[in-house]
């Protein structure tokens, strides 16, 4: 199963985005959050990042999805600490819309490449 990581600044903001995925995808089981620092404060930490996508994942791949630039950066540092021990990438896309196709997306058993292809889609979506 692919497994997907919502990477937010704000605790609250990604417990959020987890809840309106899963109104999407109910059954599935591979959505971590790994949000705000240890004291429960604002920000972003590589450790905590990189120990959720190694909780998260279960063989076919991890998908992150990040809020805003020291979140890409907090990912991406992460990601270097595994060292390749798990395929990982972070999606260019949009932290909501992204979260809610790659979810629908993994539930539905796609491979880890097709679920970074439809997630990356998202950027283009038009609102109105």
């Amino acid at each position: 199963m692919v497994s997907i990581v919502i990477v937010s600044h704000s605790p609250k903001i990604a417990e959020g985005i987890k809840e309106l995925a899963l109104e999407m995808a109910q059954d599935y089981q591979g959505l971590f959050t790994a949000a705000g620092l240890e004291d429960g404060t604002i920000g972003t930490d590589a450790v905590r990042i990189m120990e959720t996508i190694e909780s998260a994942d279960a063989g076919d791949g991890v998908v992150v999805l990040a809020d805003l630039g020291s979140g890409i950066i907090s990912a991406e540092m992460a990601i270097d600490m595994l060292d390749g021990s798990v395929n990982v990438k972070i999606a260019d896309a949009p932290i909501v819309e992204g979260a809610i196709v790659a979810a629908v997306e993994a539930s539905g058993g796609s491979s880890f490449e097709h679920v970074i292809e439809e997630t990356e889609k998202t950027r283009g979506l038009n609102k109105l």
